[in-house]
């Protein structure tokens, strides 16, 4: 007999594993690499201050013990968002 009911969906947002050179974050589904280059706040961090992880809303990851924040779009595109002010000449 098969059920007509499917069961509750429980995918989350959650650091998957840490490396040398990164991190890697998996959300919806997908996994996303965050290079220390590109989001240095995790570098020297504590690792269980890098795996408290929440989603306060679809799209927007916090980092409540590094106080830090990251939309998706900006952990998909960083080039977007540059972390250096640049000086015009």
């Amino acid at each position: 007999m098969i059920s007509e009911t499917h069961g509750i969906i429980t995918s989350k947002t959650e650091v998957s594993n840490i490396s040398v050179n990164g991190l890697w974050l998996l959300c919806n589904d997908h996994e996303y690499f965050l290079p220390y280059e590109e989001f240095p706040w995790f570098r020297d961090a504590p690792v269980k201050h890098v795996f408290h992880l929440e989603e306060p809303h679809s799209g927007h990851l916090y980092w409540p013990d590094l106080d830090v924040d990251l939309s998706l779009e900006v952990i998909q595109h960083p080039e977007r968002f540059p972390l250096v002010a640049t000086t015009e000449s």
